[in-house]
């Protein structure tokens, strides 16, 4: 099935849900080569006032919400759960549409501008650094998305020897919301990274075209072909002032950690904290891993409440048998 497919069903099922200001769809149903009809396409809605629309949404899709508790206490349980110990997004999983079965997270849309912007949660952020299709986007987050993508690229860059392939950025670019993830250490298959650049890799080309080109006209990059010609092989400027440069590109919220961590006085002049490139991009993964390892924690138990426990261990099982068939 192809991605164009899916955002046809998913468009189908928005119809009958609540309106919505933003839409992405993400995920295997994206992957050219998936042809796997079985598989759950996943989208996650933008909504300006949660409460309201979960109200909305349970009066006409009540069956979409898994847990009879949910059912039964209502919008304030579901955005209490999923503000209070999740990661700030409402999953509806197993929701039957059509021939196809659908999952969908709900989430604020402040919330969801201030983790793009700061990386405060570091999940959908991380989410928004792959490619997605964008279905609904009244305020033009695809615009303000492009500040993730930038500091995706400088925190890729980073972790990154001198020299390195085209693929090995994506990967890595890839990763940076995968590092830290409770699910890849038991519950996700082993591949994934190396599966989603692959079968995506003309889409991140067109994401991260323009930023490449920009740290080229800084000098930060250089680029040059392999020996087959086939991919292009990058080198990089590994002195610490351009380290310092990439730094500057981080969110805010990530540089006054650094600058803490690295003992800045006020907290605010990271980039001269960093004595070395290896100090600074060593601070930075430690500082981003432990965002991940806390946000997926907190969204692993909110959804297992959210579903309840013979449907959480009914995906909690499938993910394992993923990793194992790895």
């Amino acid at each position: 099935m192809g991605s164009n497919d899916s955002k046809a069903e998913v468009e189908s099922l928005l119809r009958v849900l609540p309106p919505v200001d933003f839409c992405f769809l993400y995920g295997s149903a994206l992957h050219p080569n998936n042809h796997d009809r079985s598989k759950s396409i996943d989208f996650i809605l933008g909504v300006s006032k949660p409460l309201e629309w979960h109200a909305q949404n349970l009066l006409l899709n009540r069956g979409h919400y898994v847990s009879s508790i949910m059912r039964l206490f209502g919008p304030q349980l579901i955005t209490g759960v999923a503000n209070g110990i999740g990661a700030g997004v409402h999953f509806n999983p197993y929701v039957n549409w059509g021939d196809k079965m659908f999952k969908y997270g709900v989430v604020r849309l402040h919330d969801l501008i201030k983790d793009i912007l700061h990386w405060e949660r570091f999940y959908l952020s991380g989410r928004l650094q792959k490619p997605v299709h964008i279905l609904v986007d009244t305020l033009d987050l695809e615009d303000v998305n492009s500040v993730n993508l930038r500091a995706a690229v400088s925190a890729a860059l980073l972790l990154l020897p001198t020299k390195f392939s085209e693929e090995d950025l994506y990967a890595k670019i890839c990763s940076l919301s995968y590092t830290g993830d409770l699910r890849m250490l038991f519950a996700e298959d082993k591949y994934k990274v190396k599966k989603i650049v692959r079968g995506q890799f003309d889409s991140f080309q067109s994401m991260y075209k323009p930023f490449l080109e920009e740290y080229e006209g800084k000098e930060l990059l250089r680029f040059s072909s392999s020996s087959n010609h086939e991919e292009k092989i990058i080198s990089q400027d590994s002195s610490l002032s351009a380290a310092r440069a990439l730094v500057s590109s981080l969110p805010q919220t990530i540089r006054s950690q650094m600058a803490t961590k690295l003992g800045a006085i006020g907290g605010d002049v990271c980039e001269l904290a960093i004595r070395s490139r290896e100090e600074g991009a060593k601070c930075m993964q430690n500082i981003l891993r432990r965002k991940v390892m806390v946000s997926s924690a907190r969204q692993a138990v909110s959804g297992l409440l959210a579903v309840g426990a013979v449907n959480g261990m009914r995906y909690v099982g499938r993910k394992i048998r993923k990793a194992w068939e790895s």
